[in-house]
């Protein structure tokens, strides 16, 4: 295949998903291990771990930076560019739609329909991720019980990074216990993302609005912020309502529901923001400056995962990463089956999403639309 199809299959693929990946970093991340590894075989389910792992122990949004990596690992640097543009473009124009509606009619389109029929295939793709990336995750009892721990200590409030840190090293040493007595350990300086929070940046109180300060606000953020994307709701707070006073809590909080009741990164809230101060420039200039730091992360950590890899050191710690990672997203499907499977027709959608996921090579684009098609008709009915 040559390099301009290549590019144009990447652009496909992530233009697709930006446009029905409903559900949040775990559901897309479900969805793009059915698309790439299973359907069309970019890469396997261990690459696809490793830049899971990887995506994880950078800032920013985790989903789209795997889009970065594998639009990266299908088309090299060009890839890595249009991959994570391709997911972001629909999701920022749907957002950019619904800020024109909310500043000319002071009201948001009610969207309840599609969420009850989507969110339980969601729970099946995630569902499936798992079950299929947990055969290559769990490597022996040492990974599993790695992965258990994990899972009780997310689900009783420990933060994501701690975790991915403690998990990894943790692998790492005990997998190669044999080699300390005689080498001794060296310590390592890893760099492992920006650990400063957004109140030790320079700080702004200015009220007046600008596009350069919409700008750095939002890049500050996208450099900063760990784990899901839901801490955004905190980061934007800070900023753009106490600090800045730009924003009213009440317009904060209808960002935070666009970014949930559309597809894509739940990042593109941004892009509501810059469109209700700043008209279409301003969406465009929030919407780049929150996902630039991704591109500059992934262009910078990509060329070390395969190393990584060959390395038994750091190919443990990779291990521990991704069982963690991956009990992470456990733990993010256990909270969304708790708000989505509501009634029996909702459990019906998300098992049968399942049986047909596990039994049959079918897209998981179809069960998608007919999941919303089901929300629709069960609205209409009522």
């Amino acid at each position: 295949m040559s390099d301009r199809a290549r590019l144009l299959e990447v652009a496909q693929v992530f233009l697709k998903l930006g446009t029905i990946a409903f559900g949040g970093p775990a559901a897309h991340i479900g969805m793009m291990r059915d698309e790439v590894v299973r359907r069309r075989q970019w890469l396997s389910d261990q690459e696809f771990l490793d830049l899971l792992g990887a995506a994880n122990l950078i800032p920013g949004p985790n989903s789209t930076e795997m889009t970065i990596f594998l639009g990266a690992q299908r088309a090299g640097w060009r890839g890595l560019i249009i991959g994570g543009a391709s997911f972001i473009l629909p999701a920022m124009l749907i957002v950019m739609a619904f800020g024109w509606l909310y500043v000319n009619y002071g009201s948001l389109p009610q969207m309840e329909w599609l969420l009850y029929g989507v969110k339980p295939v969601m729970v099946a793709i995630i569902a499936q991720a798992v079950w299929e990336l947990g055969k290559r995750a769990v490597k022996g009892p040492l990974t599993l019980s790695v992965g258990l721990t994990a899972l009780v200590l997310y689900a009783l409030g420990v933060a994501e990074i701690p975790l991915l840190i403690a998990g990894g090293v943790l692998v790492m040493l005990i997998q190669n216990r044999s080699r300390l007595h005689w080498r001794g350990i060296t310590p390592a300086a890893i760099p492992l993302g920006v650990g400063s929070s957004l109140s030790s940046l320079a700080q702004v109180a200015a009220t007046t609005f600008s596009y350069s300060q919409l700008f750095w606000s939002f890049f500050k953020i996208g450099a900063v912020l760990y784990g899901s994307g839901y801490v955004l709701i905190a980061f934007m707070q800070t900023e753009f309502v106490q600090e800045l006073g730009w924003l009213t809590n009440q317009q904060l909080l209808d960002a935070i529901v666009v970014g949930q009741i559309t597809p894509g990164p739940l990042f593109t809230s941004a892009t509501f923001v810059g469109y209700i101060l700043g008209g279409v420039p301003g969406a465009i200039i929030a919407t780049f400056g929150i996902f630039l730091p991704a591109f500059i992360f992934v262009a910078i950590v990509r060329p070390f995962v395969p190393r990584l890899r060959k390395s038994s050191w750091f190919g443990a710690l990779l291990d521990g990463v991704n069982v963690v990672s991956l009990a992470l997203v456990v733990g993010v499907t256990v909270g969304l089956g708790r708000t989505s499977l509501i009634d029996p027709l909702t459990i019906a959608i998300a098992v049968l999403s399942l049986v047909v996921l596990l039994h049959f090579k079918i897209n998981s684009t179809w069960l998608v639309l007919g999941g919303a098609l089901i929300g629709f008709l069960a609205f209409a009915l009522r």
